[in-house]
This record gives C-alpha cells, structure tokens and sequence, in this order.
C-alpha cells in the first residue's frame, strides 16, 4: 500500500515493511520518510516491522495548499495506524515529528499505541514567551521564513549544517549526506516549508502531555542549536509521567545521522 488517503483526500506516501512489531517512524522538518534510512535498517534487521511515511506537502506525498496544523497532521497519522490496522504501534517522532505523537494522543488516545519515543523533539513548547522564556525568540522563526522566500536553495544548504552541527572544525557528517539531506529537503513544496515553520515553531503541546499514558522515552542532544534542549527534551522528560530522558552530551540536532549506531541502540533497547 504505497498510498494512504487522508480524511480531506490528501494521498500520503508510505513505505512499510518487515514483519514483528510496529515501528512507526515520524520524520522531521524539511526531510521525508527516507531520513530514518540508517534507523530503518537497523530495525529490520532486528527483527521489526517499520512503516515511514511523508508528511503532507513533503516527499512524495501530495502537495496541498492548506491543512499544515498539528490537528491535521496528528489525523494523518490516525488515517496511516487505521488503514494498516496497526496495533501496539511504537511511535517514534523526530523534531517536529514529536509533535504529531503528543497531538495524536490527546486527539484519538493511546489504544494503538505501545511506547512513544521523543527524538530532538519540539514538545512541548518552542516558541519564547513569558511563561516560556528558554524558548526560541520569533525572531528567529520570521528570518527562516524570510530566507525560504527569498533563496529556499540556499537556505537549506546553510540550514543542514547547523542541523548536523557542521562547523570550522567539526564534521560528524560527510559531504555526501549533506547533499541527500539537501535533496530530501528540496522535494518539500514551498508552502510547507513556509507553513510547518509556524507550526513546529508556535504550536504549545503542553496540554498534550497528559495524554502519554504509555512509557516515553525522550532522547535529546545537549548541543542541539535547532531545537534547544530546556524548552523541549527537559522540559517534556519532566511534564510526562515515567518518561526516560537521555541526553546525548555535545551532539546537534540531527542524531539519526551524527550517531546512528547509538541512536539505534537506545531506540531498540527501549523497543525491546
């Protein structure tokens, strides 16, 4: 089943294979299913079931012109566990990934669902305002926006280095992966770069925490410059009852890539 139709009729990509226990993998702003390349592997191998998905407006999915909000995307996410009747899902989500597992469990409940995983997460809240003063200052929301408008290329090649934490003297990643990070990217309409960086950036999910009822596990790196970690990792280990939080000491915001043997083990290890 290569498509899934939303509930607005929007046709989601999916990619679903092996056999065992669901994983279900929840990808990341600007990139696609296809970012879980080195999780998926190592999933399979170990035996499970792994389903990714693009989201609306990025990928192969279809490239509407509205529904670029948590409600509609957390219903996506209902309409790929219910047309594959998937039961005991392992939901893991990345960046803003996690957003759609907090609003999909305060929208629909956890009755498919077995554990929840929180990788560089936006949860709970990003945006800096006076009851969030670790968050991102908008400021920095509105020049992304700005930069997509006047050169998305550009942006994006500039972008996948703070995303890996690419510097003067530091190279966790190769040249190579850059260049797939920048193509998954590309293939993002406009609008839904532009849209989901409001949504990502300004969507509170505080009230959605209460909502996990199933053991969570929150992996953040403590040099992530995305998606700092107070706001967001900390913040959401402490707000989410029995969550586990592991803090991966000096890494970016992109750890499927940075470290993907260490990802893989902690996210099995926590599967299993």
């Amino acid at each position: 089943m290569p498509f899934i139709e939303t509930k607005d009729g929007v046709q989601l990509h999916v990619k679903d294979s092996g056999n065992g226990r669901p994983v279900l993998l929840i990808h990341g702003w600007p990139l696609t299913g296809d970012m879980f390349e080195y999780q998926s592997l190592a999933l399979l191998e170990a035996g499970y079931r792994v389903i990714t998905y693009d989201r609306r407006g990025f990928g192969q999915s279809g490239h509407p012109f509205e529904g670029y909000d948590y409600d509609t995307f957390a219903d996506d996410l209902a309409a790929v566990l219910d047309k594959l009747d998937i039961q005991g899902a392992n939901l893991v989500g990345f960046s803003m990934g996690g957003g759609e597992i907090a609003r999909y469990l305060s929208r629909h409940g956890a009755k498919r669902v077995a554990k929840a995983v929180l990788i560089s997460s936006v949860v709970p809240y990003l945006l800096k305002d006076t009851s969030n003063p670790d968050g991102v200052d908008q400021s920095v929301f509105d020049d992304m926006k700005k930069q997509i408008r006047k050169d998305r290329f550009a942006f994006l090649q500039t972008f996948s280095k703070m995303f890996y934490g690419v510097g003067f003297v530091s190279s966790p990643v190769s040249d190579a992966v850059l260049d797939w990070t920048f193509i998954l990217a590309v293939m993002a309409s406009p609008k839904a770069t532009l849209a989901c960086v409001d949504a990502f950036g300004e969507t509170d999910f505080r009230k959605d925490l209460a909502a996990f009822t199933i053991p969570t596990l929150v992996i953040h790196g403590t040099a992530d410059k995305t998606v700092p970690i107070d706001p967001t990792g900390r913040a959401a280990a402490k707000s989410i009852a029995g969550a586990k939080l592991v803090e991966y000491d000096g890494e970016p915001h992109g750890l499927f890539a940075t470290v993907p043997d260490r990802l893989n083990a902690d996210l099995i290890g926590f599967i299993g």
